[in-house]
This record gives C-alpha cells, sequence and structure tokens, in this order.
C-alpha cells in the first residue's frame, strides 16, 4: 500500500491566481486534525445537496437594524436584554420557514441558534445568566422546533453557533492585558461555548451540519488566529462524540470540512477544487437578519449566481431574516419561490451533479455534468454564439435544447453547437449534451490552506 500523500499546502493568493477566481474563503489556515476528516462519502450528501436555506433570526430581528445592532449602536446591556421581553412570536409556526425552503428547493437548512448577542433560542443551561428564548416571554425551545419540522419535511438539519459572546468583557481582552479579571471571564465565555455545543448536539437528535462563526477576538484577526483560545480540535472531537459524521465550517479555527465564501460579490474564475459554499441573502446583503426595506435581489441576478456557484462545484446558502414574529416578508418568501419553480423544472441540472468538465467562461457559460450527461448552462446567449468549447475527451452523440435536437460538430480541437436563431430569454439556457461514455471523476485534491498570502 502506498503511503499517503500529505496535503498540498497552498495560501489563499495561490488558489486565486491559479483558478483567476473571486473567491475569498473565510478563515484559511485552520489547525489541523486528520480524525476530524470526512471521506467523500461522508460528504457526497452535502455535495448533492447544493442548495441550502439559512435563516437568521434572534433579537436583532425586533429592532430590524441587523445582527449586529447591538454592538455597533452600542446599546447598554439592561437595555438590549429588555427586548427579550418582546420577543415572543405567539402566532409563529417553524412550519412557515421549513415550508419555504422546501419550495425554494432547499435540502438543507442552517438556522441561527446563538448570534453574537448571546441570545439562545434553545433550554439551555449552559447560558451565561440563564439568556435564552426559554427563560424569558416566549418560554419556547425553537432549536426543537426547528429540528423537529426540518426532519418532517426531509431537510438536512444544521445548527449555526457563535462561540463569541459580546456580554463578556474577556471577550475583547482574552489574555486580561488590560485587566487582569478579563482572562477569567473569557474563560466563562469558552465554557459556555463548550457547554452549549454539547447541548446542541447531543440534545437534539442528528444533527448534520454545525456551522460556527465569531471565532475571532476582540474583533481583530481570524478565527485561526484565536485558535489558542478555543482550542477548536478538542471543541470538535467533542461535538463529534455526538454526531460522528457531522459535517462542519471552517469557522471554528480548525480547518473544516468545507470552506466558506460569505456575501453577495460575484463568483468568477475557474472550478474549485475543495468542497466549498456560497453564503449569501437574497436581499441585499447590508444585513443578515430582518430588515423592514432591504430590497430584495432580482431573480435573474440570484439564478446568475446559482449557476455561477454550482458550475464550480459549489453549494448554495442562501439566507432570509424573518421578523420578530418569525414571519418572513412576503416579496422575499415568493422570491424564494420563484427560485424553487426554476429548480422544479430545472433540477436535474443542478442537484447531485459535478461542476464541469468544460471549465467555465465568465458571465457567458459553465458547465455541470452527472454519469453521460453534461448540462451547458449559457448565461448570455449573444455572447455565447461567438465561443467554441474546448475538446473533452467523450464522444458526443446528441445536444438538446428543451427536447429539439441541435447542430453540433466536433473534433479533437474544439465542440461548435449552434443555438437556434430566436431563443427566448432566459435567466439560463440550458443545453443537453449526452455522450457515448460517462464522464470520468476527477480525483479529489487535498488541500491544506496556509492562510498566509
Amino acid at each position: 500500500m502506498e503511503p499517503k500523500k500529505a496535503p498540498r499546502e497552498m495560501t489563499g493568493a495561490e488558489l486565486n491566481s491559479m483558478l483567476k477566481s473571486s473567491i475569498n474563503f473565510k478563515s484559511l489556515g485552520g489547525m489541523r486534525c486528520e480524525e476530524l476528516n470526512l471521506t467523500e462519502e461522508d460528504m457526497q450528501w452535502w455535495r448533492d445537496a447544493k442548495i441550502g436555506m439559512f435563516v437568521h433570526w434572534g433579537l436583532y430581528s425586533i429592532l430590524g437594524r441587523g445582527e449586529w445592532v447591538r454592538h455597533n449602536e452600542q446599546i447598554p446591556w439592561e437595555e438590549y436584554t429588555a427586548l427579550a421581553d418582546q420577543f415572543c412570536p405567539e402566532a409563529f409556526d417553524m412550519h412557515e420557514w421549513t415550508d419555504l425552503a422546501k419550495e425554494f428547493g432547499a435540502k438543507y437548512m442552517v438556522m441561527v441558534t446563538r448570534h453574537h448577542d448571546g441570545f439562545a433560542l434553545w433550554n439551555s443551561p449552559g447560558s451565561y445568566q440563564n439568556f435564552t428564548s426559554w427563560n424569558t416571554a416566549s418560554h419556547r425551545d425553537f432549536v426543537k422546533e426547528y429540528t423537529d419540522c426540518a426532519r418532517e419535511a426531509g431537510l438536512r438539519v444544521g445548527l449555526y453557533y457563535s462561540p463569541m459572546d459580546w456580554r463578556f468583557p474577556g471577550y475583547f481582552d482574552p489574555k486580561g492585558e488590560e485587566d487582569p479579571a478579563n482572562a477569567d471571564n473569557a474563560l466563562l465565555m469558552k465554557k459556555q461555548c463548550y457547554d452549549q455545543v454539547r447541548e446542541l448536539v447531543s440534545n437534539y437528535g442528528k444533527i448534520d451540519i454545525l456551522w460556527y462563526d465569531g471565532g475571532w477576538l476582540a474583533h481583530k484577526g481570524s478565527d485561526t488566529s484565536s485558535s489558542w483560545f478555543w482550542e477548536p480540535v478538542k471543541l470538535n472531537k467533542m461535538a463529534r462524540e455526538y454526531n460522528p459524521k457531522m459535517i462542519m465550517n471552517p469557522r471554528s479555527g480548525w480547518e473544516g470540512n468545507f470552506y466558506c465564501d460569505e456575501g453577495s460579490h460575484e463568483i468568477t474564475g475557474k472550478i474549485i477544487p475543495v468542497p466549498w459554499e456560497k453564503n449569501m441573502c437574497v436581499c441585499s446583503g447590508c444585513s443578515w437578519g430582518w430588515m423592514a426595506d432591504d430590497p430584495v435581489s432580482d431573480f435573474d441576478w440570484l439564478i446568475h449566481m446559482l449557476v455561477d456557484v454550482v458550475t464550480r462545484d459549489g453549494n448554495l446558502l442562501l439566507n432570509v431574516g424573518p421578523d420578530k414574529n418569525g414571519h418572513i416578508r412576503p416579496d422575499v418568501a415568493e422570491r424564494m419561490r420563484q427560485i424553487g419553480a426554476w429548480l422544479r423544472e430545472n433540477g436535474d441540472t443542478i442537484y447531485k451533479t459535478r461542476g464541469g468538465p468544460i471549465e467555465p467562461v465568465d458571465h457567458v457559460y459553465g458547465t455541470t455534468y452527472r454519469e453521460n450527461e453534461i448540462f451547458l448552462h449559457i448565461l448570455d446567449t449573444e455572447a455565447f454564439r461567438n465561443e467554441v468549447l474546448p475538446s473533452i475527451p467523450y464522444e458526443i452523440t446528441s445536444c438538446t435544447y428543451k427536447g429539439e435536437a441541435l447542430c453540433f460538430t466536433q473534433d479533437e480541437a474544439q465542440i461548435q453547437i449552434q443555438l437556434p436563431e430566436n431563443l427566448e430569454k432566459e435567466a439560463d439556457t440550458i443545453i443537453r449534451i449526452r455522450l457515448k461514455e460517462c464522464v470520468r471523476e476527477k480525483e479529489q485534491m487535498e488541500i491544506h490552506f496556509t492562510g498566509k498570502e
């Protein structure tokens, strides 16, 4: 047996240069731990899923000025905690979220269980000063309601958790350099993190995804540079005791099972050779939490983003921010349903596919494939008429558009496909290319990002 090769080390700058990519992965250079890695088989359901729905909801939803409102506006602690007396969505039924996720076409969900403000949406004995939805006005365990409803809907269950907590002075001074007492206070925050992660992964059945955010300290550095404090390998080994195949992102300071590109910036460049996810909002992206007037993004733009992600072999996790009563704005819900309708018609070219085998051309086209079929996603049909596809080592037997055969030529140098003259305007024009044999899977690259530039 050949010895296992060590992961190739690569900086983020090298990745972007190699792929000519606009991606910006969070938390590069995390701690390594072979024991926490998952196999390709373990990751397959997630890579097949392609589409997830993210939900940001908490006390900040009452104010409607973003999930960072307490810190940004320096709201006094007593004033902010008093909002828990108003957080009582009596008419809210969790099925509203899970039904929408199904209509949207999501295969998994990720719910924010506790953001940086420290307010936990479950019955959490480990919460510092019992700052939870269970101990305040609503007296509800929203994590249980969510996990139950998500499984009922056939959705994979993801939980977001933020280790950091603004309530602790030690967060801003973890080494006690300004006040020695802050070092002990920071350890209380760390204990809360371990206690609450244990609660989340042990009390709510099978958890499919543990999605961390906010491991950096004192609003400086990164999740990776703060790993000395959180000891993420120890934390995640504990979490895996309860859910051995749970997929985790890299935001705890450990390198994770997949990488995250966050925000609404466009995705360009070549196919990404590692598992990755695009995390973004269905609205403008100026806030993940509810804002009454945050404009919802254009349908065509969102479809282009979805195509740009999956043709580069990624997943799309699209966020909604419910209001204080748990309700999702009608225009936001309608946009999600429109995407779902598109996926019901075209989902076989998205779900259970892989990006490639032809490298995308920015703003013009990209490809996905499954078995012996390539799905050519054309975003700009007029620009595509001037394009030729590079050669592939497979014989094409047919090219079709909505069931109609298209003329094509293939030789050792290139492929040309003749589009109909009068194409209807679509967000994504999909050509199905059938091959004589199945596309051969590329061996997945094992890369460790050093975090250096």
